[in-house]
């Protein structure tokens, strides 16, 4: 990525980029952008919170797929990023993040390019959950980390959100949400292993008050989990992906 951190990257592939939700975030890009100095804003203080339980150990480099905005990169020091809406990216890119026009199922990167894949609420809003973890998987580096940020679909959060999608909400009914369990097996099944996992948000929706500290492993009452897993170079069922 030398030489290109301040640019907009496009792949002959990526630049093709695009998925059902898409035009709703480049149509919606301050709406979305605007949340997280607004409504979400100590809801997002306290994530960021959780993530950084963890960034200490992570190898570099970093990717995060479904950069959006870069507001979640920029807290947390990721340098590299990948989304499918170019909006959504020239807000990232203007944070600091070198950005990519893409999908994380795409190849867009060489493998094992990276020491970290970060997918930070992003897993529901993606086409292939599987082909995602498969790609992270390819391109991280032997022993390299996943970091995957997710609202479980059975906590408090998980069912309002749901709620949102079935009234037909414009940023959540395009979203897919998954269960704790549901989201381990997927991790399996890409080849990583769960080193560590972190609760937070406990807090009901509309009611965040006040500023939380995570707790280490699962909790069903979680509003938001982190999940760190490695690259588990035994899974002999994914050598394919190497190429």
């Amino acid at each position: 990525m030398s030489g290109k951190d301040s640019s907009i990257l496009k792949s002959k592939h990526a630049a093709r980029a695009s998925y059902t939700g898409a035009a709703v975030f480049d149509a919606l890009t301050s709406e979305y952008d605007d949340w997280f100095e607004e409504e979400g804003k100590l809801i997002f203080a306290i994530e960021v919170r959780a993530f950084r339980e963890s960034l200490a150990s992570l190898p570099k480099p970093w990717l995060e797929i479904g950069v959006g905005s870069g507001r979640f990169a920029q807290a947390l020091g990721i340098e590299t990023g990948i989304d499918p809406s170019a909006k959504l990216l020239g807000l990232a890119n203007k944070r600091g993040v070198s950005v990519c026009l893409g999908r994380g199922e795409q190849q867009a990167f060489s493998a094992m390019s990276f020491g970290t894949v970060f997918l930070i609420s992003t897993l529901c809003f993606v086409n292939s959950a599987s082909n995602v973890l498969k790609e992270a998987y390819r391109i991280l580096v032997a022993d390299g980390k996943l970091i995957l940020g997710l609202v479980p679909k059975e906590s408090p959060w998980g069912r309002f959100y749901e709620l949102k999608k079935k009234r037909g909400h414009r940023f959540y009914k395009y979203t897919t949400f998954y269960s704790y369990n549901e989201v381990v097996e997927l991790l399996h099944q890409a080849g990583f292993s769960i080193e560590k996992v972190i609760s937070t948000l406990f807090q009901k929706p509309s009611e965040v008050e006040h500023m939380e500290s995570p707790h280490e492993a699962f909790s069903p009452d979680a509003g938001f989990v982190v999940i760190v897993a490695r690259k588990d170079r035994s899974k002999s069922a994914w050598p394919a992906l190497m190429r």
